[in-house]
């Protein structure tokens, strides 16, 4: 899909004591709007969403994560669930928010699910674009319900970025290995349809990981998953979701789980969906921008009639 006309550039607010984050923002004053990116991606993966969802009657803030884009990196070395939400919750607090309709995807669609279990007052109800859900462990395998994922052969990055970031990180020793390394997240690994974007579309997702230090950030992520790195706080995500949800999930990607109706009905309990998108892979804010937007304000129709 072509760049939208208008691109929101990014401004920096900070969050607490000296540590700002960058944060795209469109309609204030409207319904709070909280829009999460996730991994390979920073907030550019929402521009096509922004300025329609706040001519819709949304205040669209879609901030970069602590250590990506245009954001400040950690300044206490944690990049998990709680790190997150501790900065975006500051920011709420800086942008005079109660709370919020939060929507994520990728990682942002975990962190949106521990914001909804560790700050549910802030939480109105919750936007996720891909499979990502709690995990319950026992109650899905006493409904039967095998634990885990499948494992794809294409998920050895998985394992380099959780177990080897600094040597992977040596080896794309520049910003156009880094910056290939990073699009190949939206080709040939198959987490979307092989066509889903030129070379326009690259340019600009994969601009700010041309920094080293910014892709060092990125697989801190990986590193949390894989038990490598500590954590500031346990995760939040083993318990279900009680607010309202809306679950979209693009149908042409690979890095899908099982059983997801079943697990869904059991994590997210007042979800809406989950509803599967043809012709979308990974990156459904990109792919199907149009979608993302009408299926957002029909689903905050109540919030945006008051």
């Amino acid at each position: 899909m072509a760049l939208p006309a208008e691109v929101v550039a990014p401004v920096r607010i900070e969050v607490r004591a000296g540590h700002r984050l960058a944060v795209r923002r469109r309609g204030e004053g409207g319904v709070p709007l909280l829009l999460v990116h996730g991994f390979p991606c920073t907030s550019r993966i929402w521009s096509h969403n922004l300025l329609p969802l706040a001519e819709a009657g949304f205040d669209v803030v879609a901030p970069d994560l602590r250590g990506y884009g245009d954001s400040d990196f950690a300044p206490d070395g944690h990049y998990d669930l709680n790190a997150f939400n501790a900065d975006l919750t500051g920011l709420f607090d800086a942008l005079g928010w109660d709370r919020a309709v939060v929507a994520g995807h990728d990682l942002g669609a975990m962190v949106a699910v521990d914001m909804a279990n560790r700050y549910p007052g802030r939480v109105d109800r919750l936007v996720i674009l891909d499979d990502s859900m709690p995990d319950l462990g026992e109650a899905f395998t006493a409904a039967g319900i095998p634990p885990g994922r499948p494992r794809s052969a294409i998920h050895d990055y998985q394992l380099r970025q959780g177990h080897h970031a600094d040597e992977l990180v040596a080896e794309l020793n520049t910003p156009e290995r880094r910056r290939r390394y990073v699009s190949e997240f939206y080709g040939h690994r198959m987490w979307c349809p092989p066509d889903a974007f030129d070379s326009e579309d690259l340019d600009f997702l994969t601009e700010p990981y041309g920094d080293a230090a910014r892709l060092r950030a990125a697989f801190a992520d990986y590193e949390v998953v894989m038990g490598t790195r500590g954590l500031s706080a346990p995760e939040m995500i083993d318990r279900p979701v009680r607010q309202r949800a809306l679950l979209l999930i693009g149908e042409d990607q690979v890095t899908l789980g099982d059983h997801v109706e079943q697990r869904c009905a059991l994590a997210l309990p007042e979800a809406v969906g989950p509803f599967w998108v043809k012709g979308a892979g990974h990156f459904m804010p990109w792919e199907r921008p149009v979608l993302v937007n009408r299926a957002i304000r029909s689903f905050c129709g109540d919030l945006l009639a008051r």
